[in-house]
């Protein structure tokens, strides 16, 4: 039975088109990312662009530097669109995509981490097999069918996302919608449908469709009597967060991941009318078909237990963010936070009150307030600079407060520490972190 379902030859036109709807979106992802100003808020213009913990080697390039590599990216999704040296560039693009997503966390999404995800296990597909510049350099490579397990290795990875997804919108402030109301109130002066959105009545239905769709959307699309619904249906969806969240290309890949869940014949016929039909239907398993079943095996292991382990973890992930990115926990909350820095000579115990903007961007600095681990390497941060100086001093955050989805301000990071000597744990919560006053912010 899993040899049939991962060993099945069948017709490649889905992973054919789709390599050319992703090399096209990723392409217009990267040169968007320079036409919009993205890559000079978050890689030119900071000081310190607040990378990953552990990552911080990885920065970004002098000058204008970055602008060049977002250009090559883009050039590599041109490539891997057409189908040129498609191996080499979408391997070179997932190594440099990750690097970028590891640069800096200002402007995290998880949708750049799931780019990173679909970037690795096209990384291993045969997506070049047809319609290439590969192909007509060598037409020996030319193959109109792949293993099953393409198809089905996404659909699980896609079914794990919009699963969590929909778990994670299941608590309080979700459930009564005041989430919902917090984040359409940004979008008041939206042309035509900003005063809509600001309706109670809406509220509810984004709420309630919100969770439903991340939670059916996968059977819907696999079951064949409401196939076609549930694709409009996703359409429609996508659509909608595209123009109220303005979140790139994402909702896009979302509605180009549905052509894995249509019969090939079905995608052969409208893609590629002149392609030969493949009705050799088959199963025979590959000499590395061991290796991949305990790969993927592994991989969706590590799939299932990263969006779970902030459970491990001391207090409540909405309250400590510990264990919140690459979780599918999307939109889930506002964060704004208040407090003030300083810097303590140890020797002299001269104080230091520090201004942010001397240091970090706008957008960082809302950060540094609201995020622990923000706060953490901000302090380390300054610890470094007041170094240069001759200086060695302790960095405290005091009078912090945060409020969550707009709820009262609670005091959340305690001022009596140290945050530039404190390690930091990838894993363990962090015991100056405050207690949470979660039951409160479920009101």
């Amino acid at each position: 039975m899993l040899n049939r379902l991962l060993f099945q030859r069948i017709d490649n036109s889905p992973l054919i088109i789709f390599r050319i709807f992703f090399g096209i979106l990723v392409s217009l992802e990267c040169f968007g990312a320079i036409g919009t100003g993205w890559v000079k808020r978050n890689l030119i213009d900071p000081k310190y662009t607040f990378p990953f913990i552990d990552f911080e080697f990885l920065q970004p390039l002098p000058g204008y530097g970055m602008y060049f590599y977002f250009g090559i990216m883009g050039l590599l999704g041109i490539f891997i669109a057409i189908g040129l040296k498609y191996r080499a560039s979408i391997i070179t693009f997932t190594v440099l995509w990750t690097v970028t997503y590891l640069m800096q966390k200002t402007a995290y999404n998880n949708h750049y981490y799931l780019l990173i995800l679909i970037s690795f296990a096209m990384c291993f597909f045969p997506a070049e097999r047809y319609r290439s510049l590969d192909v007509k350099i060598n037409p020996k490579l030319e193959c109109n069918s792949m293993y099953s397990y393409v198809k089905w290795l996404i659909i699980l990875q896609l079914f794990i996302v919009y699963v969590y997804a929909s778990i994670a919108k299941m608590y309080g402030d979700w459930l009564d919608f005041s989430t919902i109301e917090v984040l359409m109130r940004s979008k008041k002066n939206y042309w035509l449908v900003g005063e809509i959105l600001q309706e109670p009545w809406i509220h509810s239905i984004i709420g309630t469709v919100g969770i439903l769709f991340d939670l059916l959307i996968v059977p819907a699309l696999l079951w064949k009597p409401t196939r076609k619904i549930a694709f409009f249906t996703s359409i429609f969806f996508h659509i909608f967060n595209s123009i109220i969240f303005q979140i790139g290309i994402f909702p896009y890949l979302s509605i180009a991941f549905s052509v894995f869940f249509f019969d090939p014949e079905t995608i052969r016929k409208i893609f590629f009318k002149t392609k030969a039909p493949f009705a050799a239907s088959y199963t025979s398993m590959p000499n590395y078909g061991n290796t991949l079943i305990l790969g993927a095996s592994l991989y969706f292991i590590i799939q299932l237990i990263l969006p779970i382990r902030h459970h491990a973890i001391k207090d409540d992930v909405l309250w400590t963010e510990e264990g919140h990115r690459m979780s599918w926990r999307m939109m889930l909350r506002s964060r704004h936070g208040k407090g003030t820095f300083k810097a303590i000579e140890t020797t002299t115990k001269q104080v230091f009150i520090i201004d942010p903007k001397e240091y970090v961007t706008r957008a960082q600095e809302r950060k540094i307030f609201a995020y622990p681990d923000f706060a953490w390497q901000f302090a380390q941060y300054l610890k470094k600079e007041f170094a240069e100086k001759n200086m060695n001093v302790s960095v405290h955050l005091e009078n912090s407060k945060i409020s969550i989805n707009r709820k009262p301000h609670e005091s959340f990071i305690n001022s009596k520490t140290d945050l530039a000597a404190e390690p930091w744990y990838r894993t363990k919560h962090h015991e100056w972190i405050l207690p949470s006053s979660y039951s409160k912010l479920k009101k």
